[in-house]
Protein backbone atom coordinates (compact mmCIF):
# COMPACT_ATOMS: atom_id res chain seq x y z
CA UNK A 1 0.00 0.00 0.00
CA UNK A 2 1.55 3.40 -1.21
CA UNK A 3 2.29 6.01 1.83
CA UNK A 4 -0.40 7.99 1.71
CA UNK A 5 -3.87 6.15 0.31
CA UNK A 6 -7.02 7.34 0.70
CA UNK A 7 -5.49 10.86 2.01
CA UNK A 8 -7.16 13.67 0.73
CA UNK A 9 -4.45 16.59 0.06
CA UNK A 10 -4.67 20.02 -1.20
CA UNK A 11 -1.71 21.67 -2.88
CA UNK A 12 -1.37 25.68 -3.88
CA UNK A 13 0.32 26.69 -6.47
CA UNK A 14 0.29 23.38 -8.65
CA UNK A 15 0.25 24.49 -12.25
CA UNK A 16 3.75 23.60 -12.77
CA UNK A 17 7.59 23.53 -11.52
CA UNK A 18 7.49 22.45 -7.52
CA UNK A 19 3.82 22.78 -7.23
CA UNK A 20 3.22 20.12 -9.87
CA UNK A 21 5.69 18.16 -8.84
CA UNK A 22 4.25 17.92 -5.36
CA UNK A 23 1.05 16.88 -6.44
CA UNK A 24 2.17 14.33 -8.77
CA UNK A 25 4.48 12.42 -6.32
CA UNK A 26 1.44 12.44 -4.08
CA UNK A 27 -1.02 11.04 -6.12
CA UNK A 28 1.35 8.49 -7.02
CA UNK A 29 1.34 7.44 -3.43
CA UNK A 30 -2.14 6.88 -3.30
CA UNK A 31 -4.04 10.77 -1.90
CA UNK A 32 -6.67 11.99 -3.75
CA UNK A 33 -5.00 15.70 -5.18
CA UNK A 34 -6.97 19.01 -5.51
CA UNK A 35 -4.84 21.32 -7.65
CA UNK A 36 -5.10 25.23 -7.05
CA UNK A 37 -3.50 27.87 -9.06
CA UNK A 38 -4.34 31.31 -10.03
CA UNK A 39 -3.72 29.87 -14.03
CA UNK A 40 -6.58 27.97 -15.42
CA UNK A 41 -3.87 25.33 -16.69
CA UNK A 42 -3.93 24.03 -13.83
CA UNK A 43 -7.02 22.11 -15.39
CA UNK A 44 -4.39 20.18 -17.34
CA UNK A 45 -1.86 19.31 -14.57
CA UNK A 46 -4.69 17.91 -13.06
CA UNK A 47 -6.09 16.15 -16.19
CA UNK A 48 -2.04 14.61 -17.15
CA UNK A 49 -2.19 13.04 -13.05
CA UNK A 50 -5.44 11.21 -14.07
CA UNK A 51 -4.11 10.10 -17.02
CA UNK A 52 -1.70 8.07 -15.32
CA UNK A 53 -4.35 6.72 -13.62
CA UNK A 54 -4.38 8.67 -10.35
CA UNK A 55 -6.95 10.89 -8.49
CA UNK A 56 -6.49 14.81 -8.93
CA UNK A 57 -9.10 17.50 -9.52
CA UNK A 58 -8.32 21.12 -10.17
CA UNK A 59 -10.02 24.89 -9.20
CA UNK A 60 -8.87 27.97 -10.69
CA UNK A 61 -7.85 29.97 -6.48
CA UNK A 62 -6.32 32.76 -5.84
CA UNK A 63 -4.34 32.59 -2.08
CA UNK A 64 -4.85 36.25 -2.01
CA UNK A 65 -8.79 35.89 -1.99
CA UNK A 66 -10.48 34.72 0.91
CA UNK A 67 -13.60 33.74 -0.44
CA UNK A 68 -12.05 31.42 -3.11
CA UNK A 69 -10.04 29.46 -0.27
CA UNK A 70 -12.83 29.06 1.64
CA UNK A 71 -14.78 27.66 -1.42
CA UNK A 72 -12.10 25.54 -2.50
CA UNK A 73 -11.98 23.74 0.85
CA UNK A 74 -15.31 23.51 1.22
CA UNK A 75 -15.55 21.99 -1.77
CA UNK A 76 -12.90 19.43 -0.93
CA UNK A 77 -14.93 18.77 2.05
CA UNK A 78 -18.06 18.52 0.56
CA UNK A 79 -16.86 15.98 -2.14
CA UNK A 80 -14.33 13.95 0.21
CA UNK A 81 -15.53 14.25 3.69
CA UNK A 82 -12.06 15.18 4.90
CA UNK A 83 -8.84 17.41 4.25
CA UNK A 84 -5.76 15.58 5.58
CA UNK A 85 -2.79 17.87 4.05
CA UNK A 86 -2.53 20.88 2.59
CA UNK A 87 0.84 22.01 1.05
CA UNK A 88 1.09 25.63 0.81
CA UNK A 89 2.71 26.01 -2.07
CA UNK A 90 1.35 29.07 -3.82
CA UNK A 91 4.54 32.06 -4.35
CA UNK A 92 6.17 34.80 -5.98
CA UNK A 93 8.87 35.75 -6.52
CA UNK A 94 9.67 39.69 -8.38
CA UNK A 95 13.17 41.18 -7.64
CA UNK A 96 13.19 44.71 -7.08
CA UNK A 97 15.77 46.85 -5.11
CA UNK A 98 14.46 48.62 -1.91
CA UNK A 99 14.51 52.03 -2.44
CA UNK A 100 12.82 51.62 -5.54
CA UNK A 101 10.09 49.41 -4.24
CA UNK A 102 6.24 50.52 -4.11
CA UNK A 103 4.23 49.71 -0.80
CA UNK A 104 1.60 47.90 -3.94
CA UNK A 105 5.01 45.39 -4.57
CA UNK A 106 5.52 45.08 -0.95
CA UNK A 107 1.90 44.19 -0.13
CA UNK A 108 1.49 41.85 -3.04
CA UNK A 109 4.63 39.97 -2.11
CA UNK A 110 3.51 39.52 1.20
CA UNK A 111 -0.02 39.21 0.31
CA UNK A 112 1.21 35.59 -2.22
CA UNK A 113 3.80 34.50 0.05
CA UNK A 114 2.74 34.82 3.80
CA UNK A 115 -0.68 35.97 4.31
CA UNK A 116 -1.73 33.13 1.15
CA UNK A 117 -0.54 30.49 3.76
CA UNK A 118 -2.28 32.02 6.91
CA UNK A 119 -6.00 31.57 4.58
CA UNK A 120 -5.11 28.32 3.11
CA UNK A 121 -4.27 26.91 6.77
CA UNK A 122 -7.35 28.85 8.42
CA UNK A 123 -9.49 27.06 6.14
CA UNK A 124 -8.39 23.69 6.75
CA UNK A 125 -7.72 23.49 10.23
CA UNK A 126 -11.64 23.26 11.60
CA UNK A 127 -11.62 19.78 9.42
CA UNK A 128 -8.42 18.69 10.63
CA UNK A 129 -8.48 19.50 14.20
CA UNK A 130 -12.02 17.88 14.29
CA UNK A 131 -10.66 15.47 12.53
CA UNK A 132 -7.77 14.76 15.68
CA UNK A 133 -5.75 14.80 11.67
CA UNK A 134 -3.61 16.71 9.49
CA UNK A 135 -0.06 16.96 7.87
CA UNK A 136 0.37 20.98 6.82
CA UNK A 137 3.73 21.41 4.80
CA UNK A 138 4.86 24.71 4.14
CA UNK A 139 7.31 25.98 1.25
CA UNK A 140 9.82 28.41 2.16
CA UNK A 141 13.14 28.46 0.57
CA UNK A 142 17.11 28.90 1.37
CA UNK A 143 16.80 32.81 0.48
CA UNK A 144 16.19 34.67 3.50
CA UNK A 145 16.35 32.60 6.27
CA UNK A 146 19.99 31.28 5.49
CA UNK A 147 21.43 33.18 2.19
CA UNK A 148 20.48 35.69 -0.33
CA UNK A 149 21.50 36.39 -4.22
CA UNK A 150 24.84 38.73 -4.04
CA UNK A 151 22.64 40.58 -6.93
CA UNK A 152 20.62 42.25 -4.45
CA UNK A 153 16.63 43.19 -5.48
CA UNK A 154 15.34 40.27 -3.14
CA UNK A 155 14.98 42.06 0.14
CA UNK A 156 10.68 41.84 -0.14
CA UNK A 157 10.91 37.63 -1.26
CA UNK A 158 13.87 36.78 1.50
CA UNK A 159 11.59 38.43 4.17
CA UNK A 160 8.49 36.60 3.20
CA UNK A 161 10.02 33.34 3.20
CA UNK A 162 11.54 33.92 6.30
CA UNK A 163 8.55 35.17 7.66
CA UNK A 164 7.24 31.46 6.78
CA UNK A 165 9.77 29.95 9.30
CA UNK A 166 8.12 31.76 12.18
CA UNK A 167 4.53 31.00 11.19
CA UNK A 168 5.66 27.17 10.53
CA UNK A 169 6.90 27.17 14.12
CA UNK A 170 3.90 28.85 15.83
CA UNK A 171 1.49 27.09 14.16
CA UNK A 172 3.35 24.07 14.81
CA UNK A 173 2.52 24.71 19.24
CA UNK A 174 -0.81 25.80 18.81
CA UNK A 175 -2.33 22.59 16.83
CA UNK A 176 -0.31 19.83 18.00
CA UNK A 177 -2.64 18.50 20.53
CA UNK A 178 -4.83 17.90 17.82
CA UNK A 179 -2.86 15.60 15.94
CA UNK A 180 -1.79 18.41 13.29
CA UNK A 181 1.85 18.24 11.90
CA UNK A 182 3.19 21.18 10.49
CA UNK A 183 6.90 21.39 8.72
CA UNK A 184 8.11 23.81 6.82
CA UNK A 185 10.17 23.16 3.38
CA UNK A 186 13.39 25.51 2.27
CA UNK A 187 13.96 24.49 -1.82
CA UNK A 188 17.21 25.94 -2.60
CA UNK A 189 18.24 25.35 -6.46
CA UNK A 190 15.25 23.35 -8.35
CA UNK A 191 14.76 23.11 -12.53
CA UNK A 192 12.00 24.92 -12.73
CA UNK A 193 9.88 26.35 -15.91
CA UNK A 194 9.71 29.82 -13.89
CA UNK A 195 13.19 29.14 -12.46
CA UNK A 196 14.53 28.52 -16.43
CA UNK A 197 12.51 31.86 -17.20
CA UNK A 198 14.61 34.02 -14.67
CA UNK A 199 17.42 33.68 -16.60
CA UNK A 200 16.37 35.39 -19.66
CA UNK A 201 15.36 38.79 -16.91
CA UNK A 202 17.87 41.78 -17.62
CA UNK A 203 20.57 41.89 -14.55
CA UNK A 204 19.87 38.12 -13.77
CA UNK A 205 23.61 36.37 -13.17
CA UNK A 206 22.85 33.02 -14.35
CA UNK A 207 22.40 32.84 -17.84
CA UNK A 208 23.58 29.13 -17.95
CA UNK A 209 20.61 26.69 -15.92
CA UNK A 210 23.51 23.84 -16.16
CA UNK A 211 26.46 25.45 -15.54
CA UNK A 212 24.95 27.06 -12.18
CA UNK A 213 24.14 23.00 -10.84
CA UNK A 214 28.32 22.84 -11.40
CA UNK A 215 27.81 25.02 -8.45
CA UNK A 216 26.78 22.70 -6.56
CA UNK A 217 28.60 19.93 -4.35
CA UNK A 218 25.79 17.35 -5.61
CA UNK A 219 26.46 18.46 -9.47
CA UNK A 220 22.82 19.24 -10.28
CA UNK A 221 19.50 21.22 -10.30
CA UNK A 222 17.23 19.65 -8.12
CA UNK A 223 13.93 18.46 -9.68
CA UNK A 224 10.55 19.10 -8.73
CA UNK A 225 9.75 15.54 -8.20
CA UNK A 226 12.51 15.52 -5.50
CA UNK A 227 10.93 17.96 -3.29
CA UNK A 228 7.34 15.94 -4.00
CA UNK A 229 9.22 12.96 -2.29
CA UNK A 230 10.38 15.12 0.71
CA UNK A 231 6.83 16.57 1.05
CA UNK A 232 4.90 12.86 0.94
CA UNK A 233 7.51 12.04 3.85
CA UNK A 234 6.12 14.80 5.87
CA UNK A 235 2.58 14.39 4.55
CA UNK A 236 2.90 10.56 6.20
CA UNK A 237 2.85 9.19 9.30
CA UNK A 238 6.39 8.54 8.69
CA UNK A 239 6.78 11.43 10.27
CA UNK A 240 4.22 11.64 12.80
CA UNK A 241 6.50 12.64 15.60
CA UNK A 242 7.99 15.56 13.74
CA UNK A 243 6.24 18.88 13.82
CA UNK A 244 7.45 22.81 13.37
CA UNK A 245 10.52 22.20 11.60
CA UNK A 246 12.28 22.97 8.67
CA UNK A 247 14.65 20.86 6.29
CA UNK A 248 16.87 22.43 3.32
CA UNK A 249 17.19 20.26 0.52
CA UNK A 250 19.51 21.67 -1.87
CA UNK A 251 22.15 19.06 -2.95
CA UNK A 252 24.67 20.15 -0.13
CA UNK A 253 24.84 24.11 -1.73
CA UNK A 254 24.11 26.06 1.84
CA UNK A 255 26.91 24.16 3.63
CA UNK A 256 29.88 25.30 1.44
CA UNK A 257 31.93 27.41 3.57
CA UNK A 258 33.95 28.29 0.64
CA UNK A 259 33.06 27.18 -2.90
CA UNK A 260 35.58 24.80 -4.71
CA UNK A 261 33.99 24.04 -7.79
CA UNK A 262 33.05 23.77 -10.36
CA UNK A 263 31.74 20.06 -9.46
CA UNK A 264 31.69 17.19 -12.10
CA UNK A 265 30.29 13.40 -10.86
CA UNK A 266 32.97 11.07 -10.09
CA UNK A 267 32.51 8.04 -12.01
CA UNK A 268 32.93 4.75 -10.05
Amino acid sequence: MNKLTNKVAIVTGAWRGIGAGIAQVLAREGAKVILTDLSEAVQETAQEISNAGHSAIAFKMNVSDTDQVNRVVQEAWTKFGRVDILVNNAGIYPRCNLIDMSDVFLRTMFDVNVYGMFRCARAVLPIMMKQKYGKIVNMSSVTGPFVADPTGRQTAYAASKAAVLGFTTALALEVAQYGVNVNCICPGHIDTPGGREQTSEPGYPDKDVERLGSTIPMCRLGTPEEVGELVAFLASDESKYLTGRHIVIDGGNIIQETYRGPYTPLNH
